[in-house]
């Protein structure tokens, strides 16, 4: 699927020439109002904003921070537009949490560089962490809110780790939030399902107790929930691309050659 863009600016011109190069790479949605665009955001998924600054009522500053304040929306990158060129109005929206400020005019060929890169960048990080084995989770953290959510979520998950059966509906209990609100905020963020960031904090735990040196692999398994050996050392093989084994050796390999 494509990634899902919003434009809000309230200027039909400048909505019609970015829908126009934008529209062939992304999936993209529009509306006027800043107002208008908090309501889309609470039914789409949302990849990436673009706002103007100067608008009527809520304008392109505004809108950013209730955007990066809000825990349902901060992971989104926010690329502000805008015919101010004083460097206390780029200070202003970077104070803000803006990803990007991009002077007008601009061209075309800027602007997609820059959503290329912010979502490119988004996309490396929630790769390197599945599959990195000691990489936290506060990595794929862009805002404080973020980093917020993903410690306590670290945190709720290591202490139902040996719960075999621990899924959305228990997570989300845990966590005192809906089922819904809680997948969305994880896939977002993720790209993971509840499920699979579960099992991915499962396996980095045992990262750690295996390069601790103190436990066998049979151990780690059942202190990290899994069933058997044979199924933890699936699970670890298909998301780190190596064996509990290859990795004890490769982390003492390490060791020995400090």
């Amino acid at each position: 699927m494509l990634p899902t863009i919003l434009l809000v600016d309230d200027e039909e011109d400048i909505l019609e020439f970015l829908e126009r190069i934008l529209s062939p790479r992304y999936r993209v949605l529009v509306t006027e109002r800043g107002e208008d665009a908090l309501k889309i955001l609470d039914k789409e998924p949302v990849q990436l904003i673009i706002s103007d600054v100067m608008m009527p009522e809520m304008d392109g500053f505004e809108l950013c921070r209730h955007i990066k304040s809000s825990f349902e929306h901060s992971h989104i990158p926010v690329i502000l537009l805008t015919a101010k060129n004083t460097i206390q109005s780029k200070i202003e929206g970077l104070e803000l949490g803006a990803d990007a400020y991009i002077e007008k005019p601009f061209s075309k060929e800027h602007l997609q560089a820059q959503i290329s890169s912010l979502l490119a960048n988004r996309d490396h990080l929630r790769a390197f962490f599945a599959s990195s084995p000691l990489v936290h989770i506060r990595s794929m953290a862009h805002t404080r809110e973020d980093e917020r959510f993903l410690e306590a979520l670290n945190v709720t998950i290591l202490q139902h780790m040996e719960d075999a059966d621990l899924n959305v509906e228990k997570l989300a209990s845990f966590m005192n939030m809906s089922r819904i609100t809680l997948y969305r905020k994880i896939k977002a963020v993720s790209d993971l399902t509840p499920v699979e960031l579960i099992n991915v904090v499962r396996l980095k735990r045992a990262a750690e107790l295996l390069a601790d040196g103190r436990y066998k692999i049979y151990e780690v398994a059942n202190m990290t929930g899994f069933s058997t050996q044979s199924n933890f050392t699936r699970n670890f093989l298909r998301q780190f691309d190596m064996t509990p084994t290859e990795y004890i050796h490769s982390r003492q390999g390490k060791k020995d050659n400090q």
